[in-house]
């Protein structure tokens, strides 16, 4: 381990402008006399207005990077701090993580040196511990299960068998079927006992298979007898979701005899509540190694979730490999000092990538079908295209204004131009190649967060909509959106994006899926327009928002707080009205990847509330009881 020679310390004062400053304390830990450097952080909490810093020289700010120089005589010696505040701040400093969240010196020489950084500190006011995030729970009855079924009406034994095998005369499509979930048990709990055998065992229980019309295509039975088990399903994915049942009803048992126990007789009747049972991954803010979308996959597939919603670009990075513009993964994803890509979010000295391959795609898809889960891609366009821009320039239109416009995040003029041809050349290109990367009939287009202004200042866009009466910004990306959406639909493909698709007309409601994510009322709106609707609201469905209110609890907080309890309560469907009902799909949890610099905040922040949303998705309004899902959700698998 290197020890660290420069250390970022952070605090917010409530004090010092609208939104409270920032005191930053910079130590030179090092050995070496240091001057004539500059500072970057990144942070999440933006400067708006320099004038408002003190003690250092504001340089420049790009979305949530951010450059000072110190003043022009300071030089710090070997153990020394430089001390400055920033105040114009875009927002309140609410949690922990509010502060710099990596950041790295460069010297005269053009060297750049990592710097370490620490959770933003609260001064002027008493900084919390996070509450508990479950109470202690209880259990009617001593069933393992996540979610929880639709009917039960089981005893509990008082042993269990060691493990469960296929009973005599099983074809041999249920014998794989059942090696595929005890795959994906070891994968989940390497160090768990298997509840499954292949092959008969003395002290085991047989389970007898039986493909079964009646039941939807999702659904399954059980039923228990001391003889046998028998499980009836109506596909696939119905006999998947009951052997995984299984599995964790025996796994419950047996690791926790005191609290769980195994069925002896009675039965489960279960099939899910939704179509679309969702989550949502983000890989552009950072990224993921194929190995943990793997592993994610297979937690959805123990949850019972069907969609795997993966978020591949966005400003920071486009992540999936397009051969006809190899540009996209080698200028568009890098992101360092000296790179196309300034530095963002958890990003220092060293530079930073990272992008699937085709090869990678094809087993992550393969992966997830296997296991009945569809894999949903997302290009995010026509905002938050700053990496296609870095990758392909000739995708602006060179006369537009420099920074005419600016997105939420920050970014300047980051959104792919309606008027310039190459956009459609260039986007037909890249479907043609995730048609044939990705078998689901759904391309998630995005469509969301474009700046109001932006295009007004390019001669090209300017020009198309004289031609075509076209009079704003959301009109433009009506136009621009419909393009797409024929382009899709000559491929065979549906268009699905974020409720922002129907800003300005939106799009042809039919073929059409649009999630809505930032109120629960602008889902109902989408429905009253005739679109088909999966809820994700921001205030309950966002796995990056903070869990508490908290100082000391890490997350995001535009949406407020969402506690394990309020997700887990959250009733999107319970808002609906009655005939708008049948619009709605199902439900989705979305992580978003700007706070998940580390494996322990993923977990931190993903667990317990995406089986609390995978219960929501799947189990009854009337079977839903917060106690017992809180004295299960402690079994969950981790990333």
């Amino acid at each position: 381990m290197q020890p660290v020679s420069y250390r970022l310390e952070s605090a917010w004062q409530p004090e010092g402008g609208a939104n409270g400053r920032l005191t930053f304390t910079f130590f030179n830990l090092s050995e070496v006399l240091l001057s004539g450097f500059r500072l970057v952080y990144t942070s999440l909490t933006r400067v708006i207005d320099p004038s408002a810093c003190e003690g250092a020289i504001f340089l420049r700010r790009n979305a949530n990077f951010h450059e000072f120089a110190p003043p022009d005589d300071l030089t710090l010696q070997p153990g020394e701090a430089w001390i400055f505040t920033v105040g114009g701040l875009h927002r309140q400093a609410k949690h922990c993580v509010d502060g710099a969240k990596s950041a790295y010196l460069t010297l005269s020489d053009g060297r750049h040196l990592p710097v370490a950084v620490s959770d933003l500190q609260l001064d002027g006011a008493k900084s919390e511990p996070p509450p508990a995030r479950l109470p202690e729970g209880r259990l009617e009855l001593p069933f393992s299960l996540q979610p929880w079924p639709a009917a039960i009406d089981a005893e509990p034994g008082e042993g269990l068998p060691v493990v469960l095998f296929p009973a005599e005369g099983s074809r041999s499509q249920d014998i794989a079927a059942m090696s595929d979930v005890l795959a994906l048990f070891h994968r989940l709990f390497p160090a768990g006992h298997a509840p499954f055998s292949l092959a008969p065992s003395a002290q085991g229980r047989p389970v007898a298979f039986a493909q079964k019309e009646h039941l939807g295509q999702e659904a399954y039975d059980l039923e228990f007898s001391g003889g046998e088990i028998r499980l009836g399903y109506g596909s696939p994915a119905g006999r998947q979701y009951g052997l995984t049942t299984l599995a964790q009803l025996l796994d419950g048992a047996r690791h926790h005899p005191g609290t769980f126990r195994f069925p002896a007789s009675g039965t489960i009747r279960d099939a899910p509540r939704y179509g679309w049972r969702g989550c949502h991954l983000d890989v552009s803010r950072q990224f993921y190694p194929t190995a943990d979308v793997l592993r994610l996959i297979d937690i959805l597939a123990w949850f019972k979730l069907n969609i795997f919603h993966w978020h591949l670009t966005d400003d920071e990075a486009w992540r999936l490999e397009i051969k006809a513009f190899p540009t996209l993964t080698t200028l568009g994803v890098l992101r360092g000092p000296d790179e196309p890509l300034l530095p963002q979010l958890g990003n220092g000295a060293e530079p930073v990538g990272g992008y699937y391959g085709q090869e990678d795609v094809r087993e992550i898809v393969a992966h997830a079908a296997a296991l009945n889960v569809e894999v949903v891609p997302e290009i995010d366009i026509p905002g938050h295209s700053t990496a296609v821009l870095a990758a392909l320039p000739e995708l602006a239109d060179g006369q537009e204004a420099p920074e005419s416009y600016h997105s939420v995040q920050g970014y300047p003029n980051n959104a792919l131009n309606p008027a310039v041809p190459l956009t459609y050349e260039f986007l037909a290109k890249v479907f043609d190649e995730m048609v044939d990367l990705f078998p689901s009939r759904y391309i998630h287009i995005g469509g969301d967060e474009v700046a109001d202004g932006s295009w007004l200042a390019s001669p090209k866009a300017r020009r198309l909509m004289e031609e075509e009466g076209i009079s704003g910004t959301f009109s433009l990306q009506s136009f621009f959106l419909k393009k797409v959406k024929q382009m899709l639909t000559a491929r065979g493909r549906s268009l699905v994006g974020w409720n922002e698709v129907a800003h300005g007309g939106g799009v042809g409601a039919e073929d059409t899926l649009l999630m809505a994510w930032e109120n629960p009322k602008v889902g109902i709106d989408l429905a009253r327009d005739g679109y088909d609707v999966v809820m994700t609201p921001g205030q309950a469905y966002y796995l990056d928002m903070a869990q508490a209110d908290a100082w000391q609890e890490p997350g995001a907080s535009w949406a407020g707080t969402s506690t394990p309890e309020h997700t887990y309560a959250y009733e999107a469907e319970g808002e609906f009205p009655k005939e708008l009902r049948s619009r709605m799909r199902g439900v989705q949890a979305c992580i978003w990847s700007e706070h998940f610099l580390s494996r322990g905040y993923f977990n931190r922040l993903v667990f317990p509330r995406l089986p609390a949303i995978a219960e929501a998705a799947w189990t009854p309004k009337d079977k839903k009881d917060w106690l017992r899902f809180a004295a299960i959700a402690p079994l969950s698998p981790m990333l």
